[in-house]
């Protein structure tokens, strides 16, 4: 049974780089045709799509954060990491990894395979 499991800091400051890791359990993330994704919630918003990194290692991310995304992976740990520089406290979120097989560019959780409980980041000083 494959699990996804985020951690990283609860809290950042503004203008710092947030940096969250996805270990995969149960599972390669080296798996043919599979994606690895970032989702996040901010409070009282609906879920965002921001990124994914497919079993090859190519990256895909959201126009609406691109310029500040970078999403990598370590396959000896089988991790994946999110990375979203010069945070604001509009970041503030829930932040979900999540894993499908085949593409999916959407934030509708059923139509993953796999989806982490979500860690809570705060933006503030």
């Amino acid at each position: 049974q494959v699990q996804l499991q985020e951690s990283g800091p609860g809290l950042v400051k503004p203008s710092q780089t947030l940096s969250l890791i996805c270990t995969v359990s149960g599972g390669s993330i080296t798996t043919k045709y599979y994606y690895w994704t970032w989702i996040r919630q901010p409070p009282g918003k609906g879920l965002e799509w921001m990124g994914a990194i497919r079993y090859s290692g190519g990256t895909f991310y959201s126009p609406s954060f691109k310029s500040r995304t970078s999403i990598s992976r370590d396959t000896s740990k089988n991790q994946f990491t999110l990375q979203l520089s010069s945070v604001t406290p509009e970041d503030t979120a829930v932040y979900y990894c999540a894993g499908s097989r085949g593409m999916v560019q959407t934030s509708t959780r059923d139509e993953y395979d796999y989806w982490g409980q979500g860690t809570q980041v705060t933006v503030s000083s």
